[in-house]
Order: structure tokens, then C-alpha cells, then sequence
């Protein structure tokens, strides 16, 4: 649909692959600075990218249970705390290792999109 927001504040339509695969390494990166509960995680996506287009919340415990059938995060319920159990999440040394994987594949994606853009800009400037 044309004018609308897009993901990561944009214009133009949203990708769902993109922002359900950027999901992981964000998650990720959020469990190494401290473990937490799903909504915690939710909450702190926001930032990144997913406040307005906020993921489902079935979206996230998916990622997360993905990952953690692969090793890369564990959990467990805690229940000491006042209210309903909830299950916490922690960053596992196969995650770190992960972690520090999609770092490097999102420079040097990162690199690719700054080299368009500059291209881009160069050619509307010289061609409008």
C-alpha cells in the first residue's frame, strides 16, 4: 500500500519476513545483556525497529522456542516472584556464539545498504 509506515519508520509496504528474521538477532542481543520473561522481551524490542509495527506476541515466543530447540537460549519458570510463574529466558554460549555470527553478517549487510543508498543518491542527483 502506497504511504504506508514501513518497517524499521519507512515509507512503503511491511515486510513481514524481514522484521520476523530480525527478531532473532535482536533477541538475542537483548538475553546476552540480561535473562528475562517474554513480555520483558517484547517491550524491549521496541527500540529496534518494532514499535510501530509491533510484533505479535505468538511471533516472539515462537523465535524464542526456536531458538531454544536449537540451543541457542534455555528457560525456566520462575516462581519466586509475586504473581502467575513465567518462564525466563537466558543466552546460552552456542546463542553468544550466534550472537556474534549474525554481528558480523549484519555489517557486512550493513556495508551492501550504505553502498546503494550512496549509489542511489549519486544517480537521483545527477539524473533526478
Amino acid at each position: 500500500m502506497p504511504g504506508r509506515r514501513g518497517w524499521l519508520g519507512g515509507r512503503g509496504d511491511v515486510c513481514p519476513r524481514r522484521i520476523l528474521r530480525f527478531v532473532e538477532p535482536v533477541l538475542l542481543l537483548l538475553l546476552h545483556t540480561r535473562p528475562a520473561h517474554g513480555y520483558d522481551l517484547m517491550e524491549r524490542l521496541k527500540p529496534y525497529g518494532f514499535e510501530e509495527n509491533p510484533l505479535d506476541s505468538s511471533a516472539v515466543y515462537r523465535a524464542l522456542r526456536d531458538m531454544e530447540e536449537r540451543g541457542l537460549v534455555t528457560s525456566d519458570w520462575e516462581t519466586e516472584s509475586a504473581g502467575p510463574a513465567r518462564r525466563v529466558y537466558r543466552l546460552t554460549s552456542d546463542g553468544d556464539q550466534h550472537l556474534s555470527a549474525w554481528v558480523a553478517d549484519l555489517r557486512e549487510t550493513d556495508k551492501g545498504l550504505h553502498h546503494f543508498l550512496d549509489m542511489y543518491e549519486t544517480h537521483m542527483e545527477e539524473h533526478g
